[in-house]
């Protein structure tokens, strides 16, 4: 079986498709970027850099599978303020469309935050999907029940020209806590009581500690988590594009490094990321967790 990946960004629904024994022969991305991430690891992936609205279908390879991450910031509650652009990342979904009306392939995966299903054109994107053969599954899936160190909810459509919506016997795996992935050795720590630090900040330090001990992780920024922080035995929260996760230890704290948030994507050890630290971030945030990925590819086959 052959795939492509569409705004495929770091690679991880690349890679759980590879870990499927999947053949991703080709794969797309707006940002160069995300595209030379991309094609660092995955050098035997056809790549191309483009607007993916503006695509030649003629030019893509024939597949099997069409993996697809349409950009989520338009749907998420994680967004903040509106901006002007979201109409138009919301608008990315519809080039699936396009490239399945060419292609026909067998399969489809759309991967995007839960809030997709309240954007008010998913019943005629659902419906233009339906009249192209496609029969839909929708899945909500946490990343955290697929063994990854990380609690993030995602919906994932699956597209098939079957008689009837297939709905995946997924495997239910041990939850993963994100302590073996912190390095407690870390060079670079700060003071908590280093001076202009929050308020806030210091009053979910305090919490933290009331609850956790002096290890534990918390939402640097606002209240997400809940105002006491993460036990460091448990999976980690979402990682988002920002960074806003901090690790305490005793006295001192700092913010995850990339190889931590990467980890707690669930992306390879030695996996090449960007060495600008708020571009990784901004990558892994908007990725696909490849374990997820692959328990999903692998039970599309059996199903199929």
């Amino acid at each position: 079986m052959k795939a492509i990946d569409l705004f495929a960004g770091a690679g991880g629904f690349t890679i759980g498709a590879q870990l499927a024994g999947i053949d991703v022969i080709w794969a797309a991305n707006h940002w160069q970027l995300a595209v030379d991430t991309h094609s660092a690891n995955h050098p035997d992936t056809e790549h191309v850099c483009q607007d993916l609205h503006q695509a030649n279908w003629m030019d893509v390879p024939a597949h099997d599978l069409l993996l697809a991450s349409p950009a989520c910031q338009g749907h998420s509650k994680a967004r903040g303020k509106d901006r002007p652009h979201h109409d138009e990342t919301r608008s990315t979904a519809w080039a699936v469309v396009s490239a399945v009306e060419y292609h026909r392939p067998e399969f489809v995966v759309v991967e995007n935050v839960p809030e997709f299903f309240d954007w008010a054109l998913y019943p005629a994107w659902a419906q233009a999907m339906q009249a192209l053969g496609y029969q839909l599954a929708p899945h909500v899936i946490d990343s955290a029940d697929h063994g990854v160190p990380q609690h993030r909810t995602r919906a994932f459509i699956v597209c098939t020209r079957s008689a009837s919506p297939l709905m995946l016997q997924l495997p239910q795996r041990e939850h993963q806590p994100i302590a073996p992935h912190l390095e407690w050795d870390y060079p670079i720590w700060s003071p908590v009581n280093k001076p202009k630090r929050s308020k806030a900040t210091l009053a979910r330090v305090a919490r933290g500690r009331e609850s956790y001990g002096d290890q534990f992780v918390m939402p640097y920024y606002g209240n997400g988590s809940g105002l006491t922080g993460r036990d460091i035995n448990r999976p980690l929260g979402t990682v988002t594009t920002r960074d806003r996760w901090a690790l305490v230890k005793g006295d001192e704290m700092r913010m995850l490094n990339v190889r931590e948030y990467s980890a707690a994507m669930g992306f390879p050890q030695h996996y090449s990321l960007p060495e600008h630290r708020a571009k990784a971030i901004h990558l892994l945030g908007n990725a696909v967790c490849p374990p997820v990925a692959r328990d999903i590819v692998k039970a599309l086959e059996v199903a199929a």
